[in-house]
């Protein structure tokens, strides 16, 4: 059945017990705290003049454009794209040199698939024939000096875990790089474990956000 959000989050409140400030809420009682604020845009407004309206204006000047009000300081005042300063991550190929000595290999996962959104479909049998099966994407350079074939079972592993699954040898990924699909489950590997066995958990050190595709890991014959 199909459920706004709002009330799937409040029955899993009530299975699990849960009984916290506002996990009971109705849709109503949170926009109305939504709109009980003391936010100058938001003077006057309120659930009433919303059902009536259907919609209101904020309580900004007539022109307001926050995008563009002194946004730019190019010499023509507007948006130009350029490139920011490269700085590597934590655990890239370029980042930490005692790390990358051990796994030269960056990791990314992709999202490449027939049937899959996302995880959630993974587990689905009649989703599974349209996918295949998970393969590590590994470039012919990277390949040759590790006698790895196409259809070779691997084992790709950091200090954090390994995963085993077959080889795909192409030169769709560059030198350095492989890749494994995103959104299969754990039991479509040999070894019952996915990417998550080798990702980085930490946030990154420049601006503390989590530390996507900053993964490395060496790759080789599985049984080697």
């Amino acid at each position: 059945e199909a459920l706004p959000n709002t009330e799937v989050f409040r029955r899993l409140a009530v299975a699990m017990g849960l009984d916290g400030p506002g996990l009971a809420d109705d849709d109503e009682t949170m926009v109305r705290q939504l709109l009980d604020s003391d936010h100058p845009w938001l003077d006057g407004i309120d659930l009433e003049s919303l059902e009536v309206e259907g919609w209101v204006r904020l309580n900004v000047p007539e022109g307001f454009n926050p995008p563009m009000d002194g946004a730019t300081t190019t010499p023509d005042g507007r948006l130009a794209l350029g490139h920011l300063e490269y700085r590597p991550g934590d655990e890239t190929p370029d980042g930490d040199a005692g790390l990358a000595a051990r796994f030269p290999l960056g990791l990314l996962t992709r999202k490449q698939h027939v049937k899959f959104l996302n995880s959630h479909y993974g587990g689905f049998a009649d989703h599974l024939p349209a996918e295949g099966e998970p393969l590590l994407d590994i470039h012919p350079d990277d390949a040759g000096p590790r006698s790895i074939i196409a259809g070779d079972t691997v084992r790709v592993f950091n200090d954090r875990g390994s995963v085993e699954m077959r080889a795909a040898v192409v030169d769709r990924v560059q030198p350095g790089l492989v890749t494994m699909p995103f959104g299969w489950w754990a039991n479509a590997t040999s070894g019952g474990r996915g990417a998550n066995a080798l990702t980085n958990p930490s946030l990154g050190r420049q601006i503390g956000s989590a530390s996507f595709h900053d993964t490395l890991v060496q790759v080789e014959k599985a049984g080697s």
